[in-house]
């Protein structure tokens, strides 16, 4: 029964996402504790250590919550499921693609898209930091991960403005990182 919960929750998830992981962030937190498959703090970290692991979120985030329910079998079968849709509509497009990109009210759908996927995506970025950045402890308020976000940000845009690609999405994890571990590490 478990394999089965896992197939269709995830292939709800990888019918549905549409503008990448970070837009499928709610999806699958939804479909992750209808299920009660992971608690919400636990999704928030698998979450964050998903970004961390090479390979796509979606899929980290199925493999490892297939493989807590059911094991190697369970990995494998929501893994299967969350690229399965993915994987069908891409075969389908490459099929047809002149013919559709060409036509108006696909390109209109495509546009209306954008911009939704820009909400959902800064939404979930507002809601992780107010849900782990924002913490009452002793009636103080512990704003470390939001001033971290506010500096990464500014030298995100403050490159862009010195320079005309601005800087490495690379030497920005590093920074990240190192920014991390002095803020949470001494």
């Amino acid at each position: 029964m478990i394999l089965l919960e896992l197939f269709i929750g995830f292939l709800k998830v990888g019918c549905f996402a549409f503008g990448g992981a970070y837009g499928a962030i709610p999806l699958i937190r939804d479909v992750v504790l209808s299920y009660g498959w992971l608690d919400d703090e636990m999704l928030t970290y698998m979450i964050a250590v998903s970004e961390s692991t090479p390979g796509p979120i979606m899929v980290n985030l199925a493999t490892y919550v297939g493989s807590s329910q059911a094991g190697i079998l369970g990995a494998l079968i929501a893994t299967l499921a969350v690229v399965l849709p993915s994987f069908i509509i891409i075969l389908l497009v490459t099929a047809i693609l002149k013919a559709v990109l060409k036509n108006p009210y696909v390109q209109a759908v495509l546009r209306g898209l954008k911009p939704c996927m820009i909400g959902i995506i800064l939404a979930t970025g507002v809601y992780m930091i107010i849900r782990n950045g924002i913490v009452i402890q002793d009636s103080a308020m512990l704003i470390r991960p939001l001033i971290l976000t506010v500096v990464l940000g500014a030298i995100y845009f403050g490159s862009r403005k010195i320079k005309k690609g601005g800087i490495s999405p690379i030497l920005l994890i590093c920074i990240s990182a190192v920014a991390g571990i002095a803020a949470y590490g001494l």
